[in-house]
Order: structure tokens, then C-alpha cells, then sequence
């Protein structure tokens, strides 16, 4: 596969983006307390890839110690998308929901491969247990 364009939104549609990605490349899910409790499954792609539509006071931002943002719709308080700037994966990045993209084939998904990452312990370079995998 290659890269496409994919467009996605929260529940209501009031916020909405754009974004540049490869399916094939798969997503991650990380064990930190945002993402496991969100059941988060994500891709990370450049600042660049990433292109927000439509109103951007329809969103209100959480953020943890000023490094990770996660904007969220405040209407139905999905949060589509998080940007964030971690230099041990690579710098500045925005992390795009997969199960926010609209249009988007279930088999196209579901053959997507998945990493895990250990957000928890600040661990970026190694997986989470097995059994931890198994939960997110």
C-alpha cells in the first residue's frame, strides 16, 4: 500500500482533519493511563501530514505537563487526534485516532498491524507485557 489522504472527525463532525498515512504501516496502542483508559489505537505521522478542518474553536485541550495535547470536540468530547513532541520517538508529532478516520474499509483496519508501546513506564523502546498487549 501507499500513502493516501484520509479524512476524519469526531462522533459529531464538528471537528474534522485531514491526514496523510499508510494503513500497511499499522498503528500503535500505548499502556499509559490516557491511552488505556481512551482505548486508544493511533498512528503517529509528521505535523506536516496532518491538516485540521472546519472550526478550531470547536475543540477545548487537555494537555499533561505541557508535552502531550490532546484536543478534544466540545460537543460530543471525542478526541480525534493528539499532538505532542517526544525527541526518544522522533520529535514533534500528531498521533491521528484510526478509529476516527471516516470511510475507512473494517477489513482495511483490522489488517493493520499493531505495535504496543510502554507509556506507562516511559519505556518507548520495548513492548508491555504480554498480558497487557492482550488488554489494550
Amino acid at each position: 500500500m501507499a500513502i493516501q489522504t484520509y479524512r476524519g472527525s469526531c462522533h459529531c463532525g464538528a471537528v474534522a482533519f485531514e491526514v496523510d498515512l499508510d494503513l500497511a504501516e499499522g498503528g500503535c496502542k500505548c499502556n499509559c493511563s490516557m491511552c488505556r483508559k481512551a482505548r486508544s489505537w493511533s498512528v503517529r505521522v509528521r505535523p506536516d501530514a496532518f491538516r485540521p478542518l472546519g472550526n478550531p474553536g470547536a475543540t477545548t485541550d487537555y494537555t499533561r505537563n505541557g508535552v502531550v495535547h490532546w484536543p478534544f470536540c466540545s460537543t460530543c468530547g471525542v478526541r480525534p487526534y493528539y499532538r505532542s513532541d517526544v525527541p526518544e520517538t522522533g520529535g514533534p508529532f500528531v498521533s491521528v485516532q484510526l478509529a476516527c478516520l471516516d470511510g475507512v474499509d473494517d477489513a482495511l483496519l483490522a489488517a493493520s498491524p499493531v505495535r504496543f508501546l510502554d507509556g506507562r513506564h516511559d519505556d518507548w523502546s520495548n513492548p508491555p507485557s504480554a498480558a497487557e498487549q492482550t488488554f489494550l
